[in-house]
């Protein structure tokens, strides 16, 4: 997403200790990428090469970054923007045919044609805003996934100006090919983070990976600074969208960078985050921005009608009082202690 980052996890790295039993050792990645940071602990075993498997990672990045980058002009997903090119590679159908799913599934409220109107509204590449009123319409003549269509390894776009963005699912997609690369490699225990989207497989000493939520307050720009809560995440995937890091503030209104497809503006309602949980990355980042689009209501309904989702939702009252509701498959994996 991402477009468009949300809670950040922070990665308690302290170890159950067993009495007897040696202790697993972990090494850890960090880094930049995609525009944000990366964190990724892997349990140590025998003949493993960290820093061949940091150089195998930081290649995978690039071939991300090539494939669904906005802000890379050779990427396959700019030639497909800029009508250069209708060809596109595995990893964009991978992420398109989630997209689609999701689309479906949320009744239109995560939609990657919505690129049209981020860039509009100042969130895109150039970071420039050019909306009006008046261009409304024919924005919105260029939004929705039913104008957009693969037919095998080709893309058809219904009009030439039609822009695919999909920042809102790319992240937690990069999180499960990084976790995949790691299994490849016969590593069972791992964790996976690009820009606070969550990846995780097996556990950490048997006590399970710890993540933390950020309080959703504006001016919050430091991941892990004011945490909300804290989860144990095994064997799935974490992902977070929000309206406190990326806004702008105009005649005194904000403006979210979280864009309502059906309407072409921001959205205006009183949830300030939605962390989803899912069997992979791609999957809760999409969902993610789905709930921020429908609002409170909307997300609780989705949550309880989709069986493979949790969720963590985080809200402002009247009063303008954090209140948060919490999915029973969260609830009793949050840490008290």
């Amino acid at each position: 997403m991402n477009h468009l980052i949300s809670i950040f996890p922070v990665i308690a790295l302290t170890l159950s200790l067993a009495s007897c039993a040696p202790q697993p050792e972990y090494a850890e990645l960090n880094g930049l990428t995609q525009g944000t940071t990366y964190h990724i602990v892997v349990e140590k075993i025998p003949g493993l090469d960290v820093m061949t498997l940091r150089q195998d990672i930081e290649k995978l990045f690039t071939e991300i970054d090539n494939s669904m980058s906005i802000y890379n002009d050779s990427s396959v997903i700019s030639a497909i923007n800029a009508n250069r090119s209708d060809l596109t590679d595995t990893l964009f159908r991978e992420v398109f045919r989630d997209a689609v799913e999701v689309s479906e599934e949320s009744g239109g409220l995560f939609d990657i044609t919505i690129g049209p109107l981020v860039k509009s509204w100042g969130f895109g590449p150039d970071a420039m805003k050019r909306f009006n009123p008046s261009m409304l319409d024919s924005l919105l003549a260029l939004v929705g996934m039913d104008k957009v269509s693969l037919e095998g390894d080709r893309i058809i776009k219904a009009d030439p100006d039609m822009f695919i963005d999909v920042n809102a699912i790319a992240q937690g997609y990069t999180v499960d090919l990084v976790a995949d690369l790691i299994v490849s490699r016969g590593i069972k225990h791992c964790l996976a983070e690009v820009g606070g989207e969550v990846r995780t497989v097996g556990d950490k000493n048997g006590m399970g990976w710890k993540v933390g939520i950020d309080t959703p307050a504006d001016g919050n720009y430091t991941p892990g600074a004011d945490i909300q809560a804290r989860i144990r995440l095994d064997d799935r995937a974490l992902a977070t969208s929000g309206n406190y890091r990326k806004f702008f503030v105009e005649n005194g209104v904000k403006y979210s960078h979280t864009i309502d497809p059906r309407t072409g503006y921001p959205v205006k309602h009183t949830l300030l985050s939605a962390t989803i949980i899912a069997p992979t990355g791609a999957v809760a980042d999409a969902w993610a921005t789905a709930c921020m689009v429908g609002g409170k209501d909307k997300a609780i309904a989705f949550i309880e009608k989709y069986d493979f989702l949790e969720g963590y939702l985080i809200w402002s009252d009247e009063k303008g009082m954090m209140r948060s509701w919490i999915s029973e498959g969260v609830t009793k994996f949050i840490i008290t202690e």
